[in-house]
């Protein structure tokens, strides 16, 4: 079987002779040529060819052409905030004042923002290598492009306003039912619908809000030739099992998920699931030998059908490509891997790192940390500094606040000794306090009142 054969069987829960291997390449495949995210997110002569590149390196069954939530949100109107190891992050919402101009938006045309460009490097890459590697079309799921276009306030217009927000959701749905649409017709294989910001509500919200879009976007999909995948960063637990009834034909989740769990909900459903290699404690701060263990790990445990090996998210910039490369030798030559970890035995690569922890008991205010992947580039992680820069603009003088991103060595400690398990994450004066949850205003500010008065 051809890659793309094992990935497009393994969507269906078909057997496969071996585990399919799809990384999410992401920006990472402009630092293969030496290019920066905002040139390669830009010209479809630099995705064609980094594409390229990242095929022969890695070997893959499965990638995307492009990895970025903000195309449909810039050509509705939102900012973006462009960086060079990164996808861009939005900076501003059109909506952020008021509903009034949701009727004055309308679907994308193929001539539209980067469109033009993304099209043009699916199609190239569908000459290229899609003959033996199943590509993948990303397209912003519908209640993150409605946080987009509307900000943090949507978290309070669903208790505030209901209706209007169904009816936001309701036209980001039919955005992105038109986007994925032209990538099937550019020769995309899968449809993956990502859609980070889920992982943030609760089961009860995501039936209410959510569940009526995602099921007519799959079944749209399905109608059109291709398949599709429920794709969420952040600790998507609470909603993975609504997620599966909404009729995708997999699911792929990151390391805050137990892949167990996921394989359960899979297998009741009986659709397809990835995950879940971790992102930066293996991929970019782990050794080559790290990165094996932990894909022979997965793939000894999950050679049931249906289950496709891959990141958790998208591969950060500055991975190692010897890391990934370590990966795609585990899935083709899992003996020699074995061989290879037993031999390279290593440390943790933060266990040699030592850190200074604040005095939390001799604190004179309010200690805000947040542990985020990277707020640049993970949404979940930016609206959650969003909405710690805006709480602590009402304690100016008794709040201090600050980011810690766990790409960096001393922040996974720093994580450790704090106890967080999970990212974003909020600490208030050394207590993790709203996990994976991003807070409304009013319950934001009564915890730091509890604090301050304590």
């Amino acid at each position: 079987m051809t890659g793309r054969e094992l990935v497009l069987a393994a969507l269906k829960r078909q057997p496969t002779p071996r585990v399919p291997w799809v990384p999410f390449t992401g920006v990472h495949i402009g630092s293969l040529k030496g290019v920066d995210a905002e040139q390669l997110l830009k010209s479809a002569e630099l995705l064609t060819a980094c594409g390229v590149e990242a095929n022969q390196r890695y070997r893959p069954d499965g990638q995307p052409v492009v990895f970025d939530l903000q195309v449909e949100a810039e050509i509705l109107g939102c900012e973006l905030k462009w960086a060079k190891d990164a996808p861009p992050a939005v900076a501003t919402h059109p909506l952020a004042d008021g509903y009034e101009k949701l009727k004055e938006l309308r679907l994308p045309r193929p001539e539209d923002g980067r469109l033009p460009i993304i099209l043009e490097a699916m199609r190239n890459l569908k000459e290229e290598i899609g003959r033996n590697t199943a590509l993948y079309g990303l397209v912003v799921g519908p209640f993150t492009l409605a946080l987009h276009l509307r900000g943090t306030n949507l978290f309070l217009d669903m208790f505030d306003q209901p209706e209007t927000v169904k009816e936001l959701i309701d036209f980001c749905r039919q955005v992105t039912e038109q986007v994925a649409e032209y990538y099937i017709d550019a020769g995309m294989d899968v449809i993956a619908v990502v859609d980070p910001m889920i992982s943030q509500i609760s089961a009860d919200h995501f039936q209410e809000f959510v569940s009526k879009a995602a099921s007519h976007i799959f079944d749209f999909i399905r109608q059109k030739g291709a398949c599709s995948s429920f794709f969420v960063c952040g600790n998507a637990t609470p909603v993975l099992e609504v997620m599966a009834q909404c009729r995708p034909d997999g699911i792929s989740i990151d390391e805050n998920v137990n892949l167990e769990y996921a394989k359960e909900i899979a297998d009741r459903y009986q659709i397809s699931y990835g995950g879940n290699i971790p992102l930066t404690t293996v991929m970019l701060l782990g050794s080559q030998a790290d990165n094996m263990a932990k894909a022979l790990e997965l793939m000894d445990a999950h050679k049931g059908p249906g289950y496709i090996l891959s990141p958790g998210c998208d591969i950060p910039y500055n991975v190692p490509p010897e890391n990934v490369s370590a990966i795609s030798l585990a899935v083709f030559d899992p003996e020699k891997a074995r061989v290879f970890v037993e031999t390279n035995k290593d440390d943790s690569a933060a266990a040699d790192v030592e850190i200074e922890m604040p005095d939390y008991d001799s604190l004179p205010g309010v200690l805000i940390e947040v542990l985020t992947l990277d707020s640049a580039t993970c949404p979940p992680c930016k609206y959650m500094v969003d909405a710690t820069k805006q709480v602590a603009k009402l304690f100016e003088g008794k709040v201090d606040w600050v980011e810690y991103k766990i790409t960096e060595k001393e922040n996974i400690v720093r994580m450790q000794r704090l106890g967080v398990t999970n990212i974003p994450t909020i600490v208030i004066n050394g207590k993790p306090t709203f996990v994976s949850y991003i807070p409304d205003l009013a319950t934001y500010k009564q915890e730091i009142e509890k604090v301050l008065k304590a």
